[in-house]
């Protein structure tokens, strides 16, 4: 389970089928007992019913044993009319140990079944008991397991022995045997009404929780670190927890401020001496007859400083887009002019580097509404990385088109590639991937090309994603909705 949700509503699940299990085994192993001494406590009725019966009948006859016609002693009809009634397994022994009469449970059974219930009556009790003893005992062979109870007969005369009264304990163990299949039938349900009972109370319980992650997932940047968590009025764990959180926004707030503010004013004091600077440079190198060391050292001067001024310029544009003061000036513009004129500056860097560089555009007008001048900055920033990763002999395309109502710009190359770890982090300020993608002789960047261009798609309601394979090439899309489209003309 990845969700806590998900782990109460299973344990609250488990917890519940084990508590119902348990307390099914309990009652299951309860009633069965309880049907064990109700099966006891009837045969032992049956066998004192029985002994009533004969004691009353011998006072009132005097004689209740006769032989039959083949001369064994057997009980009186009348008597054993009387003993039919008694139901389960009954036996009535003579004082030698000859069965005198069986009840119709128990002539339905096999020789060897009787003679075992004979042997059982004719024991004497063990460890005394008052001429009672009581058991349970499996017939052999494959008949039923009974429980039992025997007790001499004293007042029935002299011929008798003993009565032994049982039944067999599947009538004791079919009530529980009942009770576990309504249980297990039962239980399933109860298992699924816990599901949702408990997948109820966790939403219940965890829905501040979701409102505090959504809250906390909307201050996704600098820019959103001055709103704050909504504090529940019950200072419980989640109230506690907001409260941290808010304490934690409100220094990082403070944090980010100070660092725009420094990086801002760094860049403004910067572009002042730096533009002085460069001129300074640029008129020396006009002048006549210098030497080629000193020329050389100036043009050199001069690159730095064109690098340090594309910084500065860089570091003030992200400055002002965290700080929101960086706003966009948009007008109908038709993208395929700014493409071609992409092209013009692509073709230079792409002829130094000596690789093929393609613009497709279609042939019907794409007019948007965006910064001509944005858009611009963001289309070079990507032609110029494709060229600058793309190997001698290779290919660069620009291509403009709709795709679902949206205007996409691709810039595809068939350079070197980004391996794989380094995608996620190539839109993060000032993060470089490996000095691979560098070619030699080349100054490498200062990792904020991208995150610009991340800055412009975004703040134009669009978004740049990149898919790239290493030594096949790699492809940036960016896509602009279509409700920033204006009429076409």
């Amino acid at each position: 389970m990845q969700t806590i949700r998900g782990r109460l509503t299973a344990w609250y699940s488990a917890a519940l089928a084990l508590t119902l299990a348990a307390f099914s085994a309990v009652l299951y192993l309860d009633r069965r007992s309880a049907s064990y001494q109700d099966l006891d406590q009837r045969i032992r009725s049956e066998a004192s019913l029985t002994a009533g019966i004969l004691a009353e009948s011998f006072r009132a006859r005097g004689v209740l044993v006769r032989p039959d016609t083949a001369g064994h002693p057997v009980l009186i009809a009348d008597v054993a009319g009387l003993l039919e009634a008694v139901p389960d397994f009954l036996i009535v022994t003579a004082r030698e140990g000859s069965l005198l009469f069986a009840s119709s449970d128990a002539r339905a059974l096999t020789f060897q079944q009787v003679e075992q219930l004979r042997r059982l009556a004719s024991a004497p009790p063990v460890g005394g008991g008052g001429g009672q003893s009581a058991g349970a005992v499996t017939l052999e062979p494959g008949g039923p397991t009974i429980h039992y109870a025997v007790r001499a007969l004293t007042d029935a005369g002299p011929q008798f022995g003993a009565i032994l009264a049982g039944a067999s304990v599947r009538a004791a163990e079919l009530g529980p045997a009942q009770l576990l299949s309504s249980f297990a039938l039962v239980l399933p349900l109860g298992v699924a009404v816990a599901l949702l009972m408990g997948s109820w109370i966790s939403r219940r319980a965890l829905g501040p929780v979701d409102r505090l992650i959504t809250e906390v997932r909307e201050i996704t940047d600098g820019r959103s670190l001055h709103r704050r968590l909504a504090e529940p009025l019950v200072k419980d764990e989640l109230g506690r927890l907001a409260e941290t959180l808010n304490q934690m926004l409100a220094r990082l707030e403070r944090n980010f401020v100070a660092l725009r503010r420094f990086t801002a004013d760094a860049s403004h004091e910067l572009k002042t001496p730096l533009t002085v600077l460069r001129a300074g440079v640029e008129r020396a190198i006009t002048t006549p007859s210098l030497p080629q060391e000193t020329l050389a050292a100036l043009e050199e001067t001069l690159q730095e400083t064109k690098r340090m001024t594309e910084l500065v310029d860089a570091l003030l544009t992200l400055a002002r887009a965290d700080e929101g003061i960086a706003p966009l000036h948009r007008e109908p513009v038709d993208l395929r002019g700014i493409l071609e004129e992409a092209r013009e500056t692509g073709e230079l860097l792409a002829e130094q580097a000596g690789v093929q560089i393609e613009v497709a555009t279609p042939p019907e007008p794409m007019v948007v509404s965006v910064d001509a001048a944005r858009i611009r900055q963001l289309i070079l920033n990507l032609l110029t990385n494709a060229v600058k990763y793309t190997p001698a002999g290779g290919s660069v395309r620009l291509q403009l088109g709709s795709t679902n109502g949206t205007l996409t710009v691709t810039v595809a190359d068939t350079g070197i590639g980004i391996a794989p770890g380094d995608l996620p982090h190539i839109f993060d300020r000032f993060w470089r991937a490996d000095s691979a993608r560098t070619r030699t002789g080349e100054r490498p960047g200062v990792g904020l090309g991208l995150d610009i261009c991340k800055w412009i798609a975004e703040a134009h309601g669009g978004r740049i994603a990149v898919v790239s394979r290493p030594g096949r090439g790699t492809t940036f899309t960016v896509t602009l909705p279509s409700e920033s489209a204006a009429p076409k003309p």
